[in-house]
């Protein structure tokens, strides 16, 4: 069967995340759908990252396996079609070999998290941004995330129900840059535990506010203790933005 991949864009607001769930409408489960009323079949879509529910895309990867040879132009424009009003976009299809598989094939992923940090409510960044009033020194962010840099365990920053089998990981990259308004977080390694970025992210904001110091966030990765971690960040200024094979 011939194998396509997909890169997508969606506003993960309305969606319960990527993985199909009893609780409500996810992603993969609209895409599911849409795929179906093209095709006549139901697939099974395989996606790069289980986003959660509020969590964005500005290029989520996935494959699913069609029982014919279309065009690739017409299965991105055919899927997009049946996907309106949702706010999901294939933005482009490829034909792949039957051995690439968006999640296992992948090599790094990188997230971004936005802090638009200002006292004034948000108006056109609302569910698109984290608002932190207080201000925040970025260069202390930054200088604070590189003790988090390679490989280590990061239970202190995983969710309590992260079903991966180790809390190791190498973290690559973990910058922090400001613009204005808006304070910039990048994070990019070959996979991330549940949670593990917000979770980052939220510590760091103690970092910027100055309740915390760089040493703290070393301390609070070394205990291996959930309960050593900051606050979470809020879903909706999480985006995962590539996906690398």
């Amino acid at each position: 069967m011939p194998r396509y991949k997909l890169t997508i864009e969606y506003d993960g607001t309305p969606f319960v995340g990527w993985q199909v769930q009893d609780n409500g409408v996810s992603v993969q489960g609209v895409i599911t759908e849409a795929i179906a009323a093209f095709t006549g079949e139901h697939v099974s879509l395989q996606g790069a990252g289980r986003t959660d529910a509020g969590v964005h895309a500005l290029g989520q990867l996935a494959h699913v396996d069609l029982a014919k040879d279309w065009d690739v132009d017409t299965v991105r424009d055919a899927i997009n079609f049946h996907l309106r009003p949702q706010p999901i976009a294939v933005l482009t299809a490829e034909s792949v070999a039957d051995t690439f598989e968006a999640r296992f094939s992948a090599i790094k992923r990188h997230y971004r998290y936005r802090i638009i940090n200002r006292r004034a409510d948000l108006a056109l960044e609302q569910n698109r941004a984290w608002r932190v009033p207080r201000p925040l020194d970025s260069a202390a962010m930054h200088t604070a995330a590189q003790q988090l840099i390679g490989r280590h365990d990061f239970t202190t920053f995983r969710a309590t129900e992260c079903q991966a089998k180790s809390p190791v990981k190498t973290l690559d990259q973990l910058d922090v840059a400001r613009d204005g308004d808006e304070v910039r977080i990048t994070a990019s390694a070959r996979s991330f535990l549940h949670h593990q970025v917000r979770s980052m992210v939220g510590s760091l904001v103690h970092v910027g506010e100055g309740k915390w110091s760089a040493e703290d966030l070393g301390a609070a990765l070394a205990a291996r203790d959930r309960t050593a971690c900051g606050q979470v960040a809020p879903p909706h200024g999480l985006y995962l933005v590539r996906v690398e094979y």
